[in-house]
């Protein structure tokens, strides 16, 4: 037959509760750090938030530069139009004032490329990059600081 339980023997209540109380440490652990993190991601997101809610101004420079430069054999011909992109109303009107410095950087810049290094996405990826550069070195001059964020060409035509 089956034995009866000792009634002398303690119930084994400690090992149950042990593992319950360090869950609970665990979990209000996991609960503080996530508090933390979310403040800390708030406080920087409103700040990147506050950046966003700018809006984007463009302003497109016109005319289309037109340039020609030396290839192998022949004279080359490349017609870029160029559109410019600031979340700073300032930049754009420092932009538009600096119009024919902007310019002439921009044609010098252009005119010294090669048409087999524009020939592929990563030279003219390079070539806006460096329209990126040359306006923000004129811009620095007039108002201090960069101003422009991206340059974009709206059309590339080399012939």
């Amino acid at each position: 037959m089956a034995a009866a339980p000792d009634p002398t023997t303690p119930p084994r209540k400690g090992k149950g509760m042990f593992i319950v109380v360090g869950a609970l440490v665990v979990l209000a652990i996991g609960g503080i750090g996530g508090w933390m993190m979310m403040k800390h991601s708030a406080a920087g997101g409103q700040a990147s938030a506050a950046k966003s809610n700018v809006p984007a101004v463009y302003l497109q420079l016109d005319p289309a530069f037109v340039v020609n430069f030396q290839d192998e054999n022949a004279l080359r011909f490349l017609q870029v139009g160029v559109n410019v992109m600031s979340h700073d109303a300032e930049a754009i009107k420092a932009t538009k004032e600096a119009d024919p410095e902007i310019r002439n950087a921009l044609l010098m810049l252009f005119s010294a490329q090669d048409f087999k290094s524009l020939s592929d996405v990563k030279g003219k990826q390079k070539l806006q990059a460096a329209a990126l550069a040359e306006i923000q070195r004129v811009l620095k001059d007039k108002i201090g600081r960069p101003g422009i964020d991206a340059v974009f060409f709206t059309s590339f035509i080399m012939q």
